[in-house]
């Protein structure tokens, strides 16, 4: 049986305008991170659904997709847990205290369920990237499918609980350590295919707050090679170009 549990009934901190949510680039990058994520799993469990059983290629192109997502989502919520919640303590008034704690307390223990069910998608995929069964496929699909609509549910309520808070009381030199701090294990190409596909939705602000962001080199690696890199790899899985 699947834990549930249940939301701290404390009083929410006082939201900031929609003005100061859209221009806080910690919320900015969590935003277009959390949106590439959603997409990309629930386009997953639906590609796979219709995906030849015995096709050793394509099994190894989608469940390569959902093993990158996986790592992306595991160091995210590594550096939240490590780097930025405790950097958004440290700007807090004592009158959000509490509430905070509580707040990440609990995207604690539902980060822990998903992180979970993430390693346990990663084996599934193994499965079925060996066995190459209409069984092992449909268990991949499934999979799919039970993570993404637990990742719509975990990111509403951290978008709700803790995005005003970061919004409000993380400064941008807070947000900037924050990044430099951050490590990766993904390969440059990896990152490049993140930057793609964190990209894809965003709105023109988030678009130009994240490429801001980047290091020189990969801005320029971005304008180079990855655009065209990723256009080809998301044609591939979903045979059809990316969105923009």
């Amino acid at each position: 049986m699947t834990a549930v549990l249940a939301r701290p009934t404390v009083a929410g901190p006082r939201r900031p305008t929609e003005d100061t949510l859209r221009h806080s680039p910690a919320v900015a990058y969590q935003r277009v991170l959390h949106q590439a994520v959603r997409r990309e799993f629930r386009l997953l469990a639906e590609l796979a659904s219709w995906a030849p059983a015995d096709d050793a290629v394509r099994a190894a192109e989608l469940t390569g997709h959902a093993d990158l997502l996986a790592r992306v989502l595991l160091q995210h919520h590594a550096t939240e847990r490590e780097l930025l919640w405790p950097a958004l303590f440290r700007g807090l008034p004592s009158r959000e205290e509490d509430g905070a704690r509580d707040a990440v307390g609990y995207w604690t223990s539902r980060a822990a369920l998903l992180d979970h069910m993430l390693r346990d998608l990663s084996t599934v995929a193994r499965q079925w990237a060996v066995a190459r069964t209409a069984g092992a496929r449909d268990a991949f699909a499934r999979a799919c499918t039970r993570v993404a609509s637990t990742i719509d549910a975990h990111l509403a309520e951290e978008e709700r609980a803790l995005h005003p808070l970061l919004a409000r009381y993380l400064t941008d030199a807070e947000w900037s350590a924050v990044s430099r701090a951050a490590t990766t294990d993904l390969t440059g190409r990896e990152q490049l295919l993140l930057v793609g596909l964190a990209l894809e939705d965003a709105c023109a602000i988030d678009r130009a707050r994240l490429l801001a962001g980047l290091a020189p080199a990969t801005r320029t690696a971005w304008r180079v090679v990855g655009r065209r890199t990723y256009r080809a790899v998301v044609v591939r899985l979903r045979g059809a170009p990316p969105a923009a």
